[in-house]
């Protein structure tokens, strides 16, 4: 007597089902507009179609040594032997601000650090960067703002060309130059992968 019959726990069990485990979600951040990436990729192709024009590849050379001066005229590129990547010559890259150990450690020109980021050596250097600079920095635009992203552009790329000049040996190649974004580019990218480690575990798609 007293004792309940031995189903009653699986009647109650049935009766009372247990609540569902808590499910969790992680806080959705609201992503920024990314404006900074996009004007960067619109000032480095002013650039390029300004070095293309102050070049004047037929006003220094003949017109039939220039690529496409037929339909270009004076944006056509400089000789192939001359610059293989379709684009204007060393001469005028290294009056828009081309890094140039010389130029830089005799002349005082330290603002050659920052203004070599935005010129490219041709048509094929500057889609691959370009490309790149699309398709890493917008979305990193998006979700840390303009205001990380665009000091780590600038940092990156200052140490970029800081890591060049110390490799510009006049012994090896006199008056070398050095253009482009590729370390400006080489710090989105390890900021990139370095979330993508961080956050590895929150993401539902890893693979896809």
């Amino acid at each position: 007597m007293g004792k309940r019959p031995p189903f009653s726990t699986d009647i109650e069990a049935a009766r009372y089902p247990p609540p569902p485990p808590p499910n969790f979600h992680a806080s959705q951040t609201k992503l920024w507009f990314s404006w900074l990436v996009p004007l960067i990729f619109l000032a480095n192709i002013a650039m390029f179609v300004y070095s293309m024009y102050l070049n004047d590849c037929p006003g220094y050379l003949n017109d039939d040594v220039c690529l496409f001066s037929q339909y270009l005229g004076r944006f056509s590129f400089q000789p192939f032997n001359e610059n293989p990547l379709l684009g204007p010559s060393v001469r005028t890259l290294r009056v828009l601000g081309a890094l140039e150990k010389d130029l830089v450690v005799g002349e005082n020109e330290a603002w050659r650090f920052f203004s070599c980021m935005f010129l490219h050596a041709g048509v094929v250097h500057l889609l691959a960067n370009m490309f790149s600079l699309l398709f890493i920095g917008v979305r990193l635009e998006k979700e840390f703002g303009f205001l990380r992203i665009g000091l780590l552009y600038l940092f990156s790329g200052f140490g970029g060309s800081l890591l060049s000049i110390l490799h510009l040996r006049d012994s090896v190649a006199p008056n070398t130059i050095s253009v482009g974004a590729s370390g400006a580019l080489f710090g989105l990218l390890g900021a990139m992968l370095s979330e993508l480690l961080t956050n590895w575990t929150i993401y539902v798609n890893k693979l896809t």
